[in-house]
């Protein structure tokens, strides 16, 4: 594991306590924090804390791998979730990725395979994150211009000269050049090629534009 996924913590759910004491070692060996479960109803009860990873058997006494599946993801919904099946799951092992696992994996399970799709979903679980993070960022930058510099935004971002910004707002190019750097300061992009970017990823879209 690298340093970066530090702090993540994995429940694994698995109802044979040598496969789960197995998995436990292994993952906390691997610097990962572990907690374990032998059942899906007794693993409901982490649902209260932040649970990074849910590793899950699909097939156990009480409650199916699917249903805590179904379950987990309306209280974390944010949660990876992968899958450990047995032969002949296949039908199981479909549902259970169309309800939001991120992977699944067959048993018997190697301990090389059980870390590698640990580090795969991790690593996308914090490619997410990130992601939400940056459009929080750019969402907070936003609500700091006026409504003309949004307009001015859209329409720079659009691929409108200052004249054609200035004909479209009914203003001059002077005051256009004036906004315009007002919005590259507040958003903090550094090129028109960036703040086309911006604009592409808050889903700013120029309106209508007049017929000179």
């Amino acid at each position: 594991m690298t340093q970066a996924f530090a702090g993540y913590k994995i429940l694994v759910v698995e109802d044979d306590p040598n496969e789960r004491q197995a998995m436990h070692k292994l993952l906390s060996d691997a610097g990962y924090q572990v907690a374990t479960a032998d059942s899906a109803d007794k693993a409901m009860s982490y649902l209260d804390e932040v649970i990074d990873f849910v590793i899950s058997d699909l097939q156990m006494g009480d409650v199916s791998g699917i249903d805590l599946l179904r379950h987990w993801k309306v209280k974390q919904p944010d949660s990876m979730f992968l899958v450990v099946t047995g032969h002949g799951d296949v039908p199981s092992t479909v549902r259970a990725m169309k309800g939001g696992a991120v992977d699944f994996l067959e048993k018997p399970v190697s301990e090389s395979d059980l870390l590698d799709a640990v580090s795969r979903a991790l690593s996308r679980h914090r490619e997410i994150n990130d992601t939400r993070q940056q459009a929080g960022v750019l969402k907070a930058r936003l609500e700091r211009l006026t409504p003309r510099e949004r307009e001015v935004f859209a329409l720079v971002a659009s691929g409108l000269l200052n004249k054609q910004v200035g004909f479209e707002l009914g203003t001059t190019e002077k005051t256009i050049k004036v906004h315009r750097a007002r919005v590259m300061e507040k958003m903090e992009a550094t090129s028109l090629a960036e703040l086309v970017r911006m604009a592409g990823r808050l889903g700013i879209t120029a309106p209508p534009l007049r017929t000179p």
